[in-house]
């Protein structure tokens, strides 16, 4: 009920913004609190925006949440020189540590071994594939990162898929919009902002060990 329930509010988000563009054209600017934000609407505007002049289009847009855990660094949520850097040595690492390379899609295929006897443990019964095959996906990417795998039984691994499923609820929460609109909320109130603040730290701490190991 609460997907069917984001998804109409999401739709009709869309036709707000439909209606809009009637009226002010492709290209008008919305209020979020205090924080102006431009839209745009229709695949023609969005080309060539970010197609025609990517380059001026770049940027992002400010993350309260986000820029409180990673000081406006890292891939997703920089711009600019640091930005461009981080992605320069961040491609970098990936090649050195095998991406792009046959040497991942053998890491793929051994995963998708271990995916498919995990489902043959359920003997065909009805369940919830949900975690199990995001199990994969994130495993694939910790034996990039780590240069091993988790077992899908792992106490620190069903920690993680668990904390990052629960941070991406936390994100899409009413208040977690709210407090990015009015960032001064974050410091001053309780909510389950202080949750993704722990479950951030948890995520730092298991790499950082992780690394140190290997």
């Amino acid at each position: 009920m609460k997907k069917l329930k984001k998804t109409n509010d999401f739709l009709a988000f869309n036709r707000k913004c439909f209606t809009f563009s009637k009226a002010y054209g492709p290209m008008f600017t919305l209020y979020f609190g205090t924080q102006p934000t431009v839209v745009l609407h229709g695949y023609e505007t969005i080309k060539e925006a970010l197609i025609d002049h990517g380059e001026k289009f770049a940027g992002r847009g400010p993350l309260p949440i986000f820029d409180k855990v990673t000081d406006g660094l890292g891939i997703g949520f920089s711009n600019g020189s640091i930005w461009k850097e981080t992605r320069r040595f961040l491609l970098m690492t990936l090649r050195d540590l095998g991406m792009g390379t046959r040497s991942i899609e053998n890491r793929i295929k051994e995963e998708a071994w271990f995916l498919v006897e995990e489902l043959k443990k359920t003997n065909g019964l009805p369940c919830d594939p949900t975690f199990i095959l995001g199990y994969a996906p994130c495993n694939v990417i910790c034996s990039i990162i780590f240069q091993n795998r988790f077992e899908y039984t792992d106490k620190d691994f069903l920690k993680l898929t668990k904390i990052l499923n629960e941070n991406n609820e936390i994100l899409n929460s009413l208040w977690l919009q709210v407090c990015n609109i009015f960032p001064v909320l974050l410091d001053y109130c309780p909510g389950n902002h202080n949750t993704f603040f722990e479950n951030h730290t948890f995520i730092k701490k298991l790499c950082f060990g992780k690394n140190k190991r290997t």
